[in-house]
């Protein structure tokens, strides 16, 4: 990602209020997103799906298309998916971002496989609401769950098979069936 521009966070929501193009809001640097894979996309839908179809009455998923704002730190991301238990609670500067995700999923790219997984990563555990971060690898059948635990964070990755579960959801993905019908 490169940056753009020095902006105000209202110059970053007039510009996506028309541009084509999606961005990303770091402190004051926009960064534009590039478009994924079809491959990607597979990932991100076939979770989304998983843990849609599992979630309490009252509970949400999003796809990338939901904006999530990070007060706390002056960023806005496009996560590859999330989920919202409740109303979305918006952000005080930017009535279509989000502010209160219980889970967020990113699925890793070339690109980005280093910043979603540390920078990003950091940002979202930031928001009071986040219980999980599903981290779903484009390279590999690999699948990493974050899960909030009183003042921390716990990780828990899996590789090849087995199942990841969102306590307090219910929600279990398993690891063979995210990545099933890709080559």
């Amino acid at each position: 990602m490169v940056p753009l521009h020095a902006f105000t966070y209202a110059d970053y929501v007039a510009l996506e209020g028309h541009s084509p193009v999606r961005h990303e809001f770091v402190a004051g640097e926009i960064y534009a997103k590039a478009g994924g894979t079809p491959e990607h996309a597979a990932l991100a839908a076939t979770v989304l799906r998983m843990i849609g179809n599992q979630l309490p009455a009252g509970c949400r998923t999003y796809t990338s298309d939901l904006r999530v704002r990070i007060e706390a730190s002056n960023v806005t991301s496009y996560p590859d998916g999330a989920v919202i238990c409740g109303k979305v609670v918006p952000a005080t500067d930017d009535p279509l971002a989000a502010t209160n995700p219980l889970v967020l999923v990113e699925v890793t790219s070339p690109s980005t496989e280093a910043y979603d997984r540390g920078l990003k990563c950091d940002q979202y555990k930031l928001l009071a609401s986040l219980r999980h971060v599903v981290i779903v690898a484009h390279a590999r059948r690999s699948v990493t769950v974050l899960s909030r635990a009183g003042e921390g964070w716990t990780e828990e990755t899996l590789d090849d098979q087995g199942e990841v579960v969102l306590a307090g959801l219910g929600v279990r993905i398993e690891l063979a069936a995210v990545y099933e019908d890709l080559a």
